[in-house]
């Protein structure tokens, strides 16, 4: 019998459109706007100015804290300016504007396609690279890897686990990088286990991926302490606490992290960063993108630098439909509408979903019926229509004791509601403002 998580999850209609299709190179624009916050922490500080030349790989941004990654150029050319630029969720950030003139990367970086299994390097060299070159999360959280890869004291690793899951329907840029890039990340996942000391990693893979699961079990024959674990098909289980759950039989406690249980996790994507990093001298500038929809004329997995704005992603995908309502960076469950498609992509964009006009059109909110099947789907024990309500009525104290912070945005309770009412966007909110009330306690 296939593992899965054991809270609640659900079962979406997959809409894989993109998958089979091999990851294409998508050219580069004149100009790339790269932004200064791609991760979770401070934003990087820029190294350059107005005028400078600058090669693919060169330091744009450097990190100011622990919690930060260092952000390089995608390109070749020169520093237009420093300004500010919308990003995903609307705002607008600081940013570097490039004008590209050719494409000539720095000299240390190896571009060829050669694999390098051996590494002599020590444990905090290999995070030191890891952190000089930007890597963060790619399956779309973006927390900077180095940072996971330095647990607090007296905690311990047992297992690492790659998360091979892709459970958002609509992407599958992870399942063709992984076709594709098998190798690389295997060596990926090996430099991972170095860095945390542990001797047994497992990479976990959805059922809906059977190539991948047989290329990835015959490849890691010759890869000792690596391992495939085949999972049901479950939404959300590329949720960091519901695949440790699926593989370890291990659920966290609330508040805490996955290394109390003995676990790191890490997406295929970061692994294929990483062995890019270390073994290349290659920092993260660029990425594999599903460009996708029920109506999109081409479906695709592009990789992408970063900077191009999507709209080139979507052209090259056939263009807009002309029936479209929306366009989301990411997946239809955890994804964000953009407010334009000249936003550049980043270090977490995983896709780009075009949504028809009648099927992202909002339907009416109605009275809730008690039913409670949000209650019974959702992944982290929670009471989604209380966490509504308590934020509807800014009872914050009450909103905390109900663990509304537990919440991982999955959207599973506002895809299951069938009076309609919009549950992940109010505990959201909640979510925000007692995390903000959490912190002010702190200080």
């Amino acid at each position: 019998m296939l593992k899965t998580f054991r809270i609640g999850g659900i079962h979406p209609k997959e809409n894989k459109f993109s998958a089979g299709k091999s990851i294409e190179s998508i050219a580069i624009p004149t100009e790339v706007i790269v932004p200064l916050a791609q991760h979770i922490g401070a934003p990087c500080q820029p190294v350059v100015k107005r005028g400078d030349e600058v090669k693919v790989g060169t330091l744009l941004g450097k990190s100011v804290g622990f919690v930060s990654a260092n952000i390089h150029s995608p390109v070749s050319g020169k520093v237009k300016k420093i300004d500010k630029a919308l990003d995903a969720s609307g705002y607008k950030r600081e940013a570097i504007f490039i004008d590209v003139e050719g494409d000539e990367w720095e000299e240390t970086i190896d571009r060829t396609d050669t694999l390098v299994r051996e590494c002599n390097l020590s444990t905090k060299e290999i995070i030191e690279k890891i952190a000089s070159a930007g890597i963060v999360g790619m399956g779309g959280a973006t927390f900077p890897t180095h940072v996971k890869l330095t647990p607090p004291p007296g905690t311990k690793a047992e297992v690492l686990i790659i998360n091979g899951v892709e459970c958002e329907p609509y992407l599958t840029a992870d399942h063709m990088l992984m076709m594709q890039k098998t190798e690389e990340i295997l060596v990926g996942t090996q430099l991972l286990m170095k860095t945390v000391n542990v001797n047994r990693a497992v990479i976990g893979i959805e059922n809906n991926k059977p190539d991948a699961i047989q290329k990835f079990t015959q490849a890691a024959k010759s890869y000792p302490g690596i391992e495939v674990q085949a999972l049901k098909v479950q939404y959300p289980q590329g949720g960091e606490k519901q695949l440790i759950d699926a593989v370890m039989r291990r659920q966290i406690a609330s508040g805490a992290l996955p290394i109390s249980v003995g676990a790191i996790v890490q997406n295929v994507g970061t692994a294929f960063a990483v062995y890019e990093a270390v073994q290349k001298n290659k920092p993260l500038v660029e990425r594999v993108v599903t460009v996708t929809g029920k109506d999109v004329t081409n479906p695709c997995n592009v990789l992408s630098r970063i900077g191009v704005p999507l709209r080139d992603l979507i052209d090259f995908a056939g263009g807009l439909p002309e029936n479209t309502g929306k366009v989301i960076s990411g997946g239809p469950m955890m994804g964000k509408a953009v407010a334009s498609i000249d936003i550049p992509v980043t270090k977490g964009t995983s896709g780009v979903l075009i949504i028809a006009t009648l099927e992202a059109r909002r339907k009416q909110m109605k009275d809730c019926i008690r039913c409670a099947k949000c209650v019974s789907i959702c992944p982290m024990g929670l009471n989604p229509t209380t966490l509504m309500t308590l934020t509807e009525y800014e009872v914050w104290d009450k909103a905390e004791k109900e663990k509304i912070t537990d919440c991982i945005e999955c959207g599973s309770c506002s895809f299951i509601c069938p009076s309609d009412r919009p549950l992940l966007d109010y505990i959201r909110l909640g979510k925000g403002k007692v995390m903000g009330i959490m912190r002010a306690r702190k200080n």
